[in-house]
């Protein structure tokens, strides 16, 4: 009984017990969280790179007018959806028409007087022909004169004044010959209608055409419209923006991430994109485009001074960019400044993290302002040849 009682643990050494147990099963409950972290981070996790500070951005293209006017007409409003090449604002193009008119009849009045210069010229040409026909006469009779007055035959006052005419029909003809050059030197090897007088005035023509086709502001690309600050009857000046458009297929993210994390980040890398619009039930799959070239705080309007004595180590971010498909944002569609979540795939770290080469074609194009000038070509043809023809008729 009394060696029962003495080798039962008592309630102290029970309690000790019992801990030991606890805290070996913490211990080993531990030991297992952190190989289990451990085999997710070398697994996973060091696969993956992500960032919650991560915004939606995209091209802003600006409609502005080239020409100055009062807006008469605005055809689009801010949301709509607008076609490349399509009119959005309509400018009074009274002042322009009329110059174009100035224009035109100034080019008339050019090709008039160029064809007053080509007159001259064949006028010139006659003169300087018969101004030889009387240098040769007038050579002929000196030298009669001048073979028979030995002889006795010509007196020497006759002789006199034979040699006398021939010196004036030499002067008149190199005077008419200086003249002729003189109208030449204003020809030239041209026509009437590539004469450098009336070329510059078909250029003004054509400038003026060009204000008046102008007052009609077109869309540069396919978008939705956005900022529009234009107003009705406000007038405005050339390079004013008056709206913006946004196209839809060129959105993409800018990805700020820490400095720390880019060691292994490159371009083409696999982006899965979650944006608080649509959440987690919609995920964009985009693609690293591109690294920025400095962190955010360098490329700041005001940038940090470390510098100064009050220097505070702040971990910097880097803008990253990444593409997204046009078939997803059709599907469903972003607006530009809208929070996302970026998570970039590091698998596959061979790629370069700056671009080898230069893009092979425009990154943005328009041919909005491309504009058809056979019309007005054709205009000026017409008043040409309508003007020389009423210049060569007596």
């Amino acid at each position: 009984m009394d060696a029962a009682v003495q080798t039962a643990p008592t309630p102290l050494a029970q309690r000790r017990q019992r801990r030991r147990v606890w805290l070996g099963a913490l211990a080993l409950g531990l030991l297992l969280i952190a190989l289990v972290v451990l085999a997710w981070w070398l697994l996973y996790a060091r696969y993956y790179e992500s960032t919650d500070d991560a915004y939606v951005t995209g091209d802003l293209v600006n409609v502005t007018s080239q020409v100055s006017g009062t807006v008469v007409a605005i055809s689009a409003d801010e949301d709509d959806r607008v076609q490349a090449g399509q009119e959005l604002i309509r400018l009074d193009d009274t002042d322009a028409r009329i110059a174009l008119q100035d224009a035109e009849q100034q080019l008339a009045r050019t090709v008039r007087q160029t064809r007053t210069l080509f007159s001259n010229r064949d006028q010139l040409l006659a003169v300087v022909a018969q101004r030889r026909a009387d240098l040769a006469k007038a050579q002929s009779d000196y030298d009669r004169r001048l073979s028979v007055g030995q002889s006795g035959a010509v007196s020497g006052e006759e002789l006199g004044h034979a040699r006398d005419e021939l010196r004036a029909a030499r002067d008149a003809l190199t005077a008419a010959e200086k003249n002729l050059a003189a109208s030449l030197a204003l020809v030239g090897r041209t026509g009437v209608a590539d004469h450098p007088e009336v070329q510059a005035a078909a250029t003004q023509v054509e400038r003026a055409w060009l204000s008046v086709v102008r007052t009609s502001v077109h869309a540069p690309v396919s978008g939705y419209l956005a900022r529009r600050s234009v107003q009705l009857g406000e007038r405005i000046a050339p390079g004013s923006p008056l709206m913006a458009v946004v196209p839809l297929e060129r959105l993409w993210v800018e990805a700020n991430f820490k400095e720390v994390q880019l060691n292994r980040m490159r371009i083409g890398q696999a982006v899965n994109v979650v944006t608080d619009l649509y959440g987690s039930d919609v995920v964009f799959h985009g693609r690293v485009a591109g690294l920025g070239m400095g962190t955010g705080a360098a490329f700041a309007l005001l940038p940090a001074q470390n510098a100064t004595g009050n220097w505070i180590k702040v971990v910097q971010r880097v803008p990253v960019r990444v593409t997204l498909p046009v078939d997803e944002l059709r599907a469903h569609p972003l607006r530009i400044g809208l929070s996302s979540d970026a998570r970039v795939d590091l698998h596959d770290s061979t790629g370069p993290q700056l671009a080898q080469r230069p893009p092979a074609a425009p990154v943005l194009a328009t041919s909005a302002y491309d504009i058809d000038r056979g019309p007005i070509k054709a205009r000026i043809v017409a008043i040409i040849a309508e003007n020389t023809r009423a210049a060569a008729e007596p």
